[in-house]
């Protein structure tokens, strides 16, 4: 039964005093859309200010009339709960609101963006490559194209029965791009492209933390990264990750999500090793937080996120990398598309750049969730 469909139910239960099946807390918890669930907690509220809710409806007489209802407002306890975590959501952690296997579904955002520098690589260089022959001239503004998409390959491996949790496998694809556009000096040529297949499986947990936190699940993966070109340009590297994701919901709504992973790059020949360096640069760990809230005008609702992502090379020499994201709904609010701003300094911008610092900032439009 879809949301809709049950909102209306919801509705003609209070309306006719009970007519049809009442709401239950435990339906209403199992809705996958936002807004039925809200609508369903709150029928469900209204119908326990009736003194027959707990049984069956009496029958009504020509002489009988509804019996009228105590509507009582939803508190925020009853709010919360009725909110899904936005881990929960994309990972499918739990049974009653997983979408099929084998749906082609969002990853990262797939992003178009303008994107200036304060430098940009000309000659790419590595310690088993050397440089490029020749320096090419291209500019520092540029336009960055991002394609990231997943599927779920699997479900239930562990976790089936009368668990309401499940554990799952995935396969994702990630693509990013620089295309020298504004560059017609040098026609315009893609100046880097990344490619990143990966698997990953992912374990719910729902566990308890300090400070109204939840430890959601833990993952591991083995993930491929490489740019398609010949020598001396050519990068790669292969990794295997574990990951772990915790968030939280706060009375007004707002959505916290933290996240941590650490990698370990697995060993190639040293005579097939075209970046045997990349881990000091690009780092061993991230850890990406986010912020997630809507905001409501007189003209309509808009739906924010900011978000902090910071990778460290654990060694001594400390390198890695720090990105800043700003998305905001465009149109509806829940229609994926995004006004994104993103600043990004460090190492790792794009393959080619992996030994490179550099300072991007990002503006445009991106697709998320989807």
């Amino acid at each position: 039964m879809n949301g809709h469909f049950c909102i209306c139910v919801a509705l003609i239960s209070v309306a006719s005093g009970g007519a049809v099946a009442q709401s239950t807390p435990i339906g209403c918890r199992d809705l996958a859309d936002r807004d039925a669930r809200l609508t369903c907690f709150d029928a469900w509220v209204q119908q326990q200010g009736r003194p027959d809710a707990a049984g069956a409806p009496p029958a009504l007489t020509p002489t009988s009339a509804p019996k009228s209802i105590a509507v009582s407002p939803m508190s925020n306890s009853q709010r919360l709960a009725a909110q899904l975590s936005d881990v929960t959501r994309f990972w499918d952690l739990e049974q009653a609101t997983a979408r099929d296997n084998l749906e082609i579904r969002g990853y990262r955002p797939i992003s178009l963006m303008v994107a200036t520098a304060d430098n940009v690589n000309t000659r790419p260089t590595s310690p088993t490559n050397g440089p490029a022959s020749n320096a090419t001239a291209y500019s520092a503004t540029e336009l960055k194209i991002s394609l990231s998409v997943r599927t779920k390959i699997a479900s239930g491996l562990l976790l089936q029965g009368s668990s309401p949790l499940r554990d799952s496998i995935w396969f994702g694809y990630s693509q990013q791009s620089y295309w020298q556009l504004f560059n017609p000096a040098i026609s315009r040529p893609f100046r880097a492209t990344d490619h990143e297949p990966e698997l990953v499986y992912v374990l719910p947990h729902g566990l308890p933390l300090p400070g109204a936190w939840t430890y959601r699940m833990s993952g591991v993966g083995v993930v491929h990264q490489s740019n398609g070109q010949s020598q001396p340009l050519s990068r790669s590297w292969n990794r295997v990750y574990v990951m772990a994701a915790a968030d939280k919901i706060i009375a007004n709504g707002h959505r916290f999500t933290l996240q941590a992973r650490a990698w370990q790059r697995l060993a190639e020949r040293a005579d097939a090793d075209d970046n045997p360096d990349i881990s000091n640069f690009i780092g061993r760990a991230e850890v990406a937080v986010r912020w997630s809230f809507d905001s409501l005008s007189d003209q309509d609702q808009a739906s924010h996120t900011v978000g902090v992502s910071v990778r460290h090379s654990l060694k001594s020499a400390a390198r890695g990398s720090l990105r800043l994201d700003y998305f905001r709904s465009l149109g509806v609010a829940n229609s994926g598309l995004r006004l994104h701003i993103q600043l990004f300094t460090g190492y790792g911008d794009s393959l080619i750049d992996y030994n490179r610092k550099r300072t991007v900032l990002n503006l445009g439009l991106s697709l998320v969730d989807w």
